[in-house]
This record gives structure tokens, C-alpha cells and sequence, in this order.
């Protein structure tokens, strides 16, 4: 339900803040005050197309916000929230919306950065607002298949999941043929691109590691002569006569003969003779490996070609040996599909027949059950305009079945909820009936049927008792009141019969100050009641008579709300 709006800047209002409580809240209000205005902010903060027009003269933009709290935690609208990131704490969203005097509009669900297409999905299910000019899920036909699947409900659900699982095997499976159905030639050309590339591959006996191995060869045999000579320098320096290693001998043959005078000489002459001993291994490692060191030019350019191809591979294939095998793999099984196409491709298409079959049965299955469902759907809806004296008017839901596999998400059938307001008129699709009482009738007639099943958390009446009057009116008062008894519903009306239903009674004014004028809210107490609906009685003068009226009115309300409130608005 709706707890709370704010209203900043917005056309005459300057800031309003309203909390709304569960039931029925009855706006009203002189002409003009302001409370289509208050609608309109609603509207807009659930997604409805909006401009800089709306923003208070001399402000920079208008802000909108309004908290909601959501009773079901598997409501779809939690869902849709998960899927997108945004958290919901405690089931509270709050949706906000600042339209700027440059046109940008800036929309927040709990604080999170949305497009407006995703504050317009989100708020369809959070509000749905009919007035007599509204575009409504009612009016959109695509949109009655659902609906019909949301009153059959339970009836519908297990065959429902039965062909959506099937559905989606045969979307996947479909888009997967339309895609392997490409031209022979370009398939052609494929397999010899991934049979040159795999060859090219295989050829060079790529071996991970060997890249690193290669680099450090080759820094050797490019510094060859190089290295030679270092060697064999020190080698001299160690061996050669009245070098190193004869010197560090005549030291270690007189420290051993000192330390045999002086045992602390010891550790000297032990140091020395470890020395010796170690440039004499060194010096033996030095010789050998001079000995053993041959310069070979075409290894050298071996390991070059060698890192050449490595090189070239890697701009074709992937930035390392690594990903270039991976790559090979990847083309591999590639071409694997390809060469083994055609038989696929008839295996594919013998699953996907089977799929059809049994989607079929499935979509048959759909097809019965909203049949059934539609006779309950017809006489309920044709109960309800009864009790709105339109008796003569008739009501169809036509079901038609596609006979071609043009399968959707919902099967095969085509919806349209079809009316007649008078004997002697054709069923005509509604979506094409005529604005005015007959369609606001027809429209509240539908809502108190589906306004259980569609989910949404506030219901929002805009003035849809324009032009009725007398035992009309309080038809209409009454299904106003039948839904209010299972969801919110925000009224705005013109009608005292609604207005005594109401659980919750607000009064719009639209006063003037600093030559401002401002939109102002009112909570009308029981006291207030009587006077304010006594002053929609008769205009401006309230008299004994219209309060005892308006008393008579709400001691009426009172009653008929109890009883419906007992009866669970037991309408089907």
C-alpha cells in the first residue's frame, strides 16, 4: 500500500505531505483545488510521461516521493527489484522522481539510479490509477490474457509452469536453427578458415614454457664470444702460473706450519685451505666448461625462427602460448559442429518437432481451462454491471485459437474482453467502447473483479462518478467500497454517496498568500464530516436539512461497509 507521498514544487503545490492508511480515502474538494493535481504527482512518480511544465513557476525542478510497504514478500514486484539490485528492507520501496526545468528527469527506487523505464515497470505494479481519459491495463488488449490468467489463478498454474518449461526449450531451440540455417558458401568458407588456422596450430608443436626456454638460449648463443672470453679469463687468473690459486697454496702451506706452533692460527689456516680447495673446483668447472663451449651459428638462427613464429602466432591466435592452444580448442570444436551440420541440424529439427507436439497438447490445455475460466469471468462481470443498473448491457471474453505454431510466452490464444452497453448493439472489443459514465461503470465493474488478482498495492480512483447521479451513484459508492474491503484505494470524487463510504475523508483547498496560490490538504475529522459532504450536497449553503442529510449518508456508509466487510466482498 501507499504510506506516504511528498509533493515538492509541483504545478500549484508548493509542498504537501500525505499519509494514506489501508482502505478506502476519499478526496474532495471545490473544482480546480488541486486534486487531479495530487493524482497526477502519483502518476508521474510511478512512471507516467512528464515535463517541465508540471514544475512550480520560478523553481528549478519538482520533487516527487512516495513510500510504499509491501505485505507479500513474494509479491512480483520484490522479484523484479532482486533481479535489478536493488534491495528492499522491512518490504519498504520508495519511489522518487525530481523533474528539472531542463527537461531531465532524475528517478531513485530505494535511493538506487533507475531509467524511467524501470520506475514505470515497477510503479505499474505498486498503482494503478483509473480516471475517464487513462490509458489502463484494462484498455490495452494484449494485456487480457494475463488478466484472465490471473482470475483463473490456481486452475491455471500448474498447466501454466507445464508449458512455460516446454516453451522455453522450444524458443532456444528455434533461435538455434534460425542460426545454423546460414549459407553453404559461408559455412565453406568457415571450415577451411578453422582448418588452415588448426593446421597452422598443430604444425608448430607449441609446448608451454618452451617461449621462456627459447629467450634464454638465445641471450647465450647472441653473447657467445662474449661469455667465452669472461671464462676464460678467470679460468687464467685462478690457474695460470703465479696466479690465484698458487698463491692462496704457498698461503695455505705456511699457515698450516704456523698453526702447528700456534693452535689459535688455526681457524685461519682452515678458512684458507676451504678457499683453496674451492678455486681448485672452480677453476676444474671453468676448464670443463671452456672445453666444452662450441659457438653454432644455425642454432642460433634456429631458436630466432623458432621465436619468429612464436611471435606470429600469438598476433593471430591469443597474447600467449596459452591462449593460443585454447583458441585452437575452441576452433576445434568449431568445426566439429560444422562438419557435422547437416546431421544436427536434421537431428534439431526432429526434437524441435516433438517439441511442437507437446507444446500443442500444453497450449490445449491453456485453451480449456481459460474457456472454463471465462464463463465464471463473463457472469461475475455481468453480476457486477447489474448491480451498477446496466442491465442491458452484455459482456464476452473472446477466446481465439491460433491455428498456425505462432506459439508465445502465453500459448496460443488471442484475448478481447468484449462489451455491449445496450440491447440491440453489437459486442464491440472494449478497448474501442466510447468514453464516459457507461465506460467509467464498465471499468469499476472490472476492477472490483480483477483488482484481487492483479497484485497491485494501491488502487486510485479519479473521478470515475463524473456524470452519474440518484441510485448510480451509489452503485458506484458501493463498488468502490466492495474493493476497499481487499486493497487501498485513493478516490477522488465529486459524489457525497462516495464520499460517506470513505474510512479516511481529506479535503484539497486552494487558498492564496503572498499572492501565491497554494494547494493545501485538510484531514477531515468524523466531527467535520457531516458539513464538508453536506456542503457537496448543496453547494455553498449548508442547511439543517443537508446535515441531517449528510448524517443519514454516513449512518448509511456505515452500515453498508460492515456488511460487505462480513461478506469478505463476496462477489464471485
Amino acid at each position: 500500500m501507499l504510506n506516504e507521498i511528498s509533493i515538492k514544487n509541483f504545478a500549484i503545490i508548493e509542498n504537501l505531505e500525505i499519509t494514506f492508511e489501508e482502505g478506502l480515502t476519499v478526496l474532495t474538494g471545490e473544482t480546480g483545488a488541486g486534486k487531479s493535481i495530487i493524482i497526477d504527482a502519483v502518476q508521474l512518480l510511478a512512471g507516467g510521461r512528464g515535463s517541465q511544465e508540471y514544475i512550480r513557476h520560478g523553481e528549478s525542478k519538482a520533487e516527487l516521493q512516495g513510500l510504499f510497504r509491501i505485505d507479500n514478500e513474494r509479491h512480483s514486484v520484490i522479484e523484479k527489484l532482486a533481479e535489478i539490485g536493488i534491495e528492499v528492507d522491512e518490504n519498504v520501496i520508495i519511489l522518487r522522481r525530481d523533474i528539472n526545468a531542463n527537461g531531465k528527469n532524475v528517478c531513485r527506487i530505494n535511493g538506487k539510479l533507475v531509467t524511467i523505464a524501470i520506475l514505470r515497470e515497477i510503479g505499474s505494479q505498486l498503482i494503478d490509477i483509473h480516471g475517464q481519459h487513462e490509458n489502463q491495463e484494462l484498455m490495452q488488449e494484449k494485456r487480457h490474457v494475463f488478466m484472465l490468467d490471473q482470475f483463473a489463478n490456481d486452475q491455471l498454474k500448474n498447466a501454466h509452469s507445464n508449458y512455460s518449461e516446454l516453451y522455453e526449450q522450444y524458443r532456444k531451440l528455434k533461435r538455434k536453427l534460425e542460426t545454423a540455417n546460414e549459407n553453404d558458401q559461408q559455412v565453406a568458407q568457415r571450415i577451411d578458415l578453422y582448418s588452415f588456422q588448426i593446421k597452422e596450430i598443430d604444425e608448430a608443436c607449441l609446448e608451454i614454457g618452451e617461449e621462456q626456454a627459447l629467450e634464454e638460449e638465445q641471450l647465450l648463443l647472441q653473447n657467445f664470444h662474449r661469455l667465452y672470453e669472461s671464462l676464460h679469463t678467470a679460468y687464467e687468473a685462478i690457474s695460470s702460473e703465479n696466479h690465484a690459486l698458487d698463491w692462496v697454496g704457498s698461503a695455505m702451506t705456511e699457515l698450516e706450519d704456523a698453526s702447528s706452533v700456534d693452535e689459535n692460527l688455526k681457524v685461519h689456516s682452515d678458512t684458507v685451505a676451504a678457499s683453496f680447495y674451492s678455486l681448485q673446483d672452480t677453476a676444474h668447472d671453468l676448464k670443463s666448461t671452456l672445453d666444452g663451449m662450441e659457438f653454432n651459428p644455425s642454432r642460433l638462427e634456429f631458436v630466432e625462427s623458432r621465436l619468429a613464429l612464436h611471435v606470429t602466432l600469438k598476433r593471430k591466435y591469443g597474447k600467449s602460448i596459452e591462449d593460443i592452444l585454447i583458441y585452437r580448442d575452441e576452433i576445434a570444436e568449431k568445426l566439429e559442429d560444422l562438419v557435422s551440420r547437416d546431421e544436427r541440424v536434421d537431428a534439431e529439427k526432429e526434437r524441435l518437432n516433438h517439441l511442437i507436439k507437446d507444446l500443442k497438447v500444453e497450449a490445449d490445455e491453456l485453451t480449456f481451462i481459460r474457456q472454463k475460466a471465462a464463463l465464471i469471468l463473463e457472469n461475475a462481470i455481468m453480476e457486477q454491471l447489474q448491480q451498477l443498473h446496466m442491465e442491458k448491457a452484455s459482456f464476452k471474453v473472446e477466446i481465439k485459437q491460433r491455428t498456425d505454431e505462432s506459439f508465445d510466452s502465453n500459448g496460443l490464444n488471442d484475448i478481447t474482453f468484449l462489451i455491449s452497453a445496450n440491447i440491440g448493439e453489437p459486442l464491440k472489443p472494449l478497448v474501442k467502447v466510447a468514453s464516459g459514465g457507461e465506460l467509467s461503470r464498465i471499468m469499476l465493474a472490472l476492477k472490483t473483479i480483477f483488482s484481487k488478482h492483479q497484485g497491485v498495492t494501491s488502487l486510485i480512483f479519479d473521478e470515475v462518478d463524473t456524470g452519474v447521479s440518484g441510485r448510480v451513484a451509489q452503485a458506484i459508492a458501493d463498488k468502490i467500497a466492495v474493493i476497499a474491503t481487499h486493497s487501498q484505494v485513493l478516490c477522488i470524487s465529486h459524489l457525497p454517496q462516495v464520499a460517506a463510504m470513505a474510512d479516511h475523508h481529506y479535503l484539497i483547498a486552494k487558498d492564496v498568500q503572498a499572492n501565491r496560490t497554494i494547494t493545501s490538504i485538510h484531514d477531515v475529522k468524523q466531527k467535520d464530516r457531516a458539513r464538508e459532504l453536506s456542503r457537496m450536497l448543496s453547494g455553498a449553503e449548508i442547511t439543517p436539512l443537508t446535515l441531517e442529510h449528510a448524517e443519514e449518508l454516513l449512518n448509511l456508509g456505515k452500515e453498508r461497509k460492515k456488511l460487505f466487510r462480513e461478506q469478505d466482498a463476496h462477489i464471485i
